[in-house]
């Protein structure tokens, strides 16, 4: 097999995060590339969490997709929830002491939940209860279960090791991150190594994981059960492992950050919690900082204390997710007001109000783009992938400097929460653009100086200058004198215009695909993987289409964007929404009408198998929407 698909499920709090690294360090060191997903609820601790996850032996994987080899489970309620997910011949990692429990013990399942899972288990004549469950999985699909003894294992490794009793339920996760490297031939040299990075610093907590991970795979062998993956065949380099929050923090090291606020909000808060880590980080002996992260009391404080750092010269930026973005939008305005290049890092989750906090969504587009009072510039940018959200936060802090504007750095849940392997970045071609920024004290200095549509920009302290929320003249003092109104008001929206014809066709959006598709799939953020790899599943089938992946948001790339759409027979939008936002983007400001659309709003990722079957039923049904809705 060139791949191997899991799925691994557990209580939140149950150490599946953890499970999930180490098996993911674990391939990557062994040369596979990787990429996981993961699930949650937005409770703490107890409800059902999982992981999604896809090995390839000779490329790094773009997206996830079902059915999966191996579902491995920490408790009862992520085989009730999971079984069908399998594919036929699959391997089912169980909790053997757990052959008895029947759907209506699982207490922390939904109702709903409990009664959908009820419903099909009825209607396939199947028990509900696990050890039924199992059976039909094994006669119907050919699914074979490995049942190990949880309690067991932990009970030989605590005590051969002499552990604390109390303790030994913190090492279940272990069990299944011994289960599927049994199953995987992962050798236990790398695995030892995959969690020393793990806990790097506790290294106390290495020996007894590894200790259970040696008991499982006695186990797994004895079983005889195993997944052929092919040898590693990654082409060999450096690589980076990282989550999309990752990502954007070192892509903001890496582009001179100095000052981040955040108020804690998912799923966002991840990345500001990664630079905590590396303010004074000296890699080597270099100094990355000093760069000062401040949690602040709210989002509008947020905002306004990013607002203070960018006058005061630093490189500012602040990370929120759609309710904390709500609350800066005052902050947003007073920025472009007073064309303070700030950037803030926008992670979109499920809405509206507090919506769905730990699932994923592209609905927030229109909010990252109109909210606000007045006319004002703005720009909006999105990241497809790990890789571009590095780049592009280095990027944003180029264009707001350039351009004296706020820039919105757009993402999504799906990007923040997954961790691929990536190339490392070359970090040599990274360029610092700190735009009109003069650091001698100037005679007479205009702030707001009208002799051209950016203005030389001092930090404060080096002149005299003031800021105030409203109109004013070219000093800064305030202004209603219609004149002046209009001379400033122009200056400043005029700046659309500029960064529109200035940035780079690659920073407006990029092309993938033949020079003469027969259709395209047009889309933006997290689309973009998953939709790469569908249109080569169906090239093999004979459908030869391209993907257009917008970068550049607001100011929109009309131009640009209509060179390659106005081509093409057919369009399809596909996006995380209801609305297929970007196709209503499309219209208002190109001009250009999709019809067709897939869309999926259930706050799950799109995964590949059910994006190719979606993009045939259109291109060959005939079919003009298609909604998703797969996935736990």
């Amino acid at each position: 097999m060139k791949e191997v698909r899991l799925l691994l499920g557990g209580p939140q709090g149950g150490g599946l995060e953890t499970a999930m690294m180490v098996l993911l360090r674990a391939l990557a060191l062994s040369g596979y590339g990787v990429l996981a997903s993961r699930e949650y609820y937005s409770n703490i601790v107890g409800r059902h969490s999982y992981i999604l996850a896809r090995a390839c032996s000779n490329r790094t994987p773009l997206s996830l997709g079902y059915p999966v080899h191996v579902v491995a489970a920490m408790d009862a309620e992520s085989v009730f929830t999971h079984a069908f997910d399998l594919a036929e011949g699959g391997i089912l990692v169980f909790d053997a002491d757990a052959g008895g429990k029947r759907l209506g013990d699982v207490v922390s399942m939904e109702d709903y939940t409990r009664e959908r899972i009820r419903r099909r288990l009825a209607a396939m004549g199947i028990g509900d209860d696990l050890a039924s469950l199992v059976r039909y999985l094994e006669e119907s699909a050919g699914v074979k279960p490995l049942p190990i003894s949880y309690r067991q294992v932990l009970a030989r490794v605590g005590e051969r090791l002499k552990l604390n009793p109390a303790y030994l339920s913190r090492y279940v996760s272990s069990v299944i991150v011994g289960a599927v490297s049994g199953l995987l031939g992962l050798s236990v040299g790398v695995l030892e190594e995959a969690f020393k990075r793990q806990f790097k610093g506790r290294v106390d907590l290495v020996g007894g994981n590894v200790a259970v991970v040696e008991e499982v795979l006695s186990i797994v062998e004895s079983s005889g059960l195993s997944v052929k993956l092919d040898g590693p065949g990654l082409k060999p380099g450096r690589y980076l492992l990282v989550s999309g929050n990752d990502a954007v923090a070192m892509g903001k090291v890496a582009g001179g950050l100095r000052y981040q606020s955040y108020y804690p909000i998912t799923p966002a808060a991840d990345e500001s919690l990664a630079l905590e880590r590396v303010t004074y980080a000296e890699p080597g002996g270099v100094p990355v900082g000093p760069i000062l992260v401040l949690q602040t009391e709210d989002e509008i404080a947020a905002v306004a204390s990013a607002i203070g750092a960018a006058l005061a010269g630093a490189r500012s930026a602040t990370s929120t997710s759609g309710p904390g973005f709500d609350l800066m939008v005052e902050g947003i305005s007073y920025a472009g007001m007073n064309e303070v290049p700030i950037v803030i890092t926008y992670y979109q989750r499920g809405g509206p109000s507090t919506g769905q906090p730990t699932r994923g969504a592209q609905s927030d587009l229109f909010n990252a783009i109109f909210a606000g009072h007045g006319e004002f510039a703005r720009v909006v940018i999105s990241s497809g992938d790990h890789e571009e959200a590095f780049y592009d936060a280095v990027e944003a802090f180029n264009i707001a400097e350039r351009y004296q504007v706020p820039v919105i750095h757009l993402l999504d849940k799906f990007i923040a929460n997954s961790v691929a392997l990536i190339p490392f970045p070359d970090v040599d071609s990274l360029r610092i653009d700190r735009g009109n920024f003069v650091r001698d004290r100037v005679a007479g200095y205009r702030r707001f100086s009208l002799d051209s549509l950016v203005s030389p920009r001092a930090p404060l302290g080096s002149a005299v200058m003031w800021y105030t929320g409203d109109e004013h003249d070219e000093y800064g003092h305030i202004s209603e004198d219609p004149e002046i109104r209009e001379r400033m008001y122009r200056k400043r929206i005029e700046k659309m215009d500029l960064i529109r014809r200035e940035l780079p066709r690659e920073r407006k959006l990029t092309y993938h695909g033949p020079g003469n598709p027969d259709f395209l799939v047009v889309g933006w953020g997290s689309v973009k993987g998953v939709a790469l790899e569908a249109l080569e599943l169906l090239e093999e089938r004979g459908l030869r289409g391209g993907y257009v992946n917008l970068k550049l948001l607001w100011p929109f790339p009309s131009m640009e964007v209509l060179e390659l759409l106005s081509k093409a027979k057919v369009v399809i939008a596909v996006e995380h929404s209801f609305g297929a936002l970007a196709s209503k983007l499309l219209m208002m400001e190109a001009g250009f009408r999709v019809s067709r659309s897939v869309v999926k709003y259930t706050g799950r990722p799109i995964t590949l198998d059910e994006l190719v079957a979606a993009l045939e039923r259109i291109l060959v049904g005939g079919e003009e929407k298609v909604v998703l809705t797969y996935g736990a």
